[in-house]
């Protein structure tokens, strides 16, 4: 008897779960590619002063991606690194803004190599927030790019790199 209403109550919760996660199915997982040109507008080195070439160093780049979908967007990265002699790890916020004006904010971390002939870096992460089509966006980034030296009177080089998003956006 006791097996009998072990089954019923096993059963019963199998047709609870599958119906809470039948309800909460968003729109099937979507891919976009993107290529990416950034500049510095702003800069500031803050020498740590333990080892030589430490740098706490807080930058914004601003500039384009241009998707392979033929879509384009603005975008405004504020990063943080801890470098020694340009190689170290990174954190930062990115927000890129579409033509229609909605937005995906990106969080993520990587690495970065500065050298005087330019350098590289990589990072991955999470989409935090969207906005307009992008509402209730849920996703990762994950990307890469080359580092150019800096040209006379920049404030940091220039940055040429690709980008894979992929994501789910909620069912409406």
């Amino acid at each position: 008897m006791a097996t009998k209403k072990s089954v019923w109550v096993l059963f019963g919760i199998l047709v609870i779960s599958a119906w809470v996660l039948g309800s909460a199915i968003q729109v099937g997982a979507e891919t976009m590619n993107g290529k990416v040109f950034n500049h510095v507008t702003r800069r500031e080195a803050i020498p740590v002063g333990d080892v030589e070439g430490h740098s706490f160093v807080i930058t914004v780049r601003e500039g384009i991606m241009n998707f392979d979908n033929g879509e384009m967007a603005w975008i405004k990265a504020v990063i943080y690194s801890d470098t020694v002699k340009g190689l170290g790890p990174f954190d930062q916020y990115v927000t890129l803004t579409f033509e229609d004006g909605s937005t995906i904010t990106h969080h993520t971390k990587g690495t970065v190599e500065v050298t005087s002939a330019g350098g590289s870096a990589k990072w991955t992460g999470e989409m935090i927030k969207g906005t307009g089509r992008f509402q209730g966006i849920k996703g990762t980034v994950t990307a890469w790019g080359k580092l150019l030296p800096p040209e006379k009177d920049e404030l940091g080089g220039k940055t040429r790199g690709e980008a894979i998003f992929n994501y789910t956006l909620p069912s409406k």
